[in-house]
């Protein structure tokens, strides 16, 4: 287990210096860069944001192949379970003009078995031209079985999609929400999409017995081609991921590091990311990686944006103070 680090060595991690003895070592240390974009509705604006975010952070990608992965859970009309259409389309549309050689929609939902209903009823089919042509259905691909570096949870045999493993660039296309189980749902635990129900099951309930949040930082870590876009244009608050209510925020979240922009989406919502336990362990349990100091926010400032989403009784803990 790893040693909790004091408030001063996490600081003086952040600051590049590491406390080694009675000595004083140096080390390099690169702040995650994390964007915080405003689009106050879901409209055509989207795409010139999209594509100027992704520029920003990514540059080039001739010959690169993305793979998009949204959170599509359910779907019930009026909600904001899923992540809107208009930005997985517009994710779309940047990566190709980027120079990407494909771009792919996957995801493998963990209620429903037939994914491309869920898909249409969510309005992926009408937001998204020849949506079955770029889709791919994760939960009844081809697997590899994993063993990530460090693993916390129970589950000894981890199979993951190819689609997933072997993409030059995976982007979790998360939903800004409440979890009532972990907190908050944001890009880390979007990776539950990832494992296969035709190996796993539906509900995927194994990852729930393993442990959850020791499940989340084990995908985290099994996977090294990350990229995080979070849409928190309308999120979830309260009794989250799926009976929630809608908050609007007006905001997109992104960055190459998801530890980093789940952290600074926590802040936006009010909730203190030191204390979301999955964000921890995949910080190796110091939560070096996850301080303000330890992340350049481009954009807007977090205080500008700041909108407390309500939280169930049992995560009244996680507020963070003077909300």
């Amino acid at each position: 287990m790893a040693t909790q680090l004091t408030r001063r060595e996490v600081l003086a991690v952040a600051g590049g210096v590491v406390l080694a003895g009675c000595g004083v070592e140096q080390r390099r240390f690169e702040p995650s860069k994390v964007s915080i974009v405003r689009a106050a509705v879901y409209d055509q604006s989207i795409y010139d944001t999209m594509r100027r975010m992704l520029q920003l952070h990514l540059g080039d990608l001739t010959g690169r192949h993305v793979l998009l992965k949204p959170n599509l859970v359910e779907f019930e009309p009026g909600t904001c379970i899923n992540t809107h259409p208009m930005v997985v389309h517009a994710a779309l549309e940047a990566f190709h003009a980027l120079g990407a050689a494909t771009v792919r929609i996957a995801e493998g939902p963990g209620h429903r078995r037939n994914t491309l209903d869920l898909a249409d009823s969510a309005g992926y089919f009408q937001t998204v031209p020849n949506f079955e042509e770029h889709f791919t259905d994760l939960n009844l691909d081809e697997v590899t079985r994993v063993q990530p570096a460090e693993q916390f949870s129970r589950i000894k045999k981890l199979y993951l999609p190819n689609s997933a493993l072997r993409a030059d660039l995976l982007v979790s296309m998360a939903k800004m929400k409440t979890h009532h189980w972990v907190g908050a749902t944001l890009s880390m635990k979007n990776l539950f999409g990832t494992v296969p129900g035709g190996i796993y099951g539906w509900p995927k309930n194994v990852l729930h017995w393993a442990g959850i949040e020791e499940s989340i930082a084990d995908l985290h870590n099994a996977y090294s081609n990350h990229f995080a876009i979070v849409d928190g244009i309308v999120g979830m608050e309260g009794n989250g991921p799926i009976q929630g209510t809608p908050k609007a925020v007006g905001v997109l979240v992104a960055g190459k590091d998801p530890v980093a922009v789940d952290a600074t989406c926590c802040r936006i919502m009010k909730i203190d990311p030191m204390r979301i336990r999955y964000m921890q362990l995949a910080t190796d349990g110091s939560g070096a990686a996850i301080i303000e100091d330890s992340i350049t926010q481009i954009g807007e400032s977090i205080q500008s944006v700041a909108t407390p989403f309500e939280l169930i009784p049992e995560f009244q803990r996680l507020r963070l103070e003077n909300s």
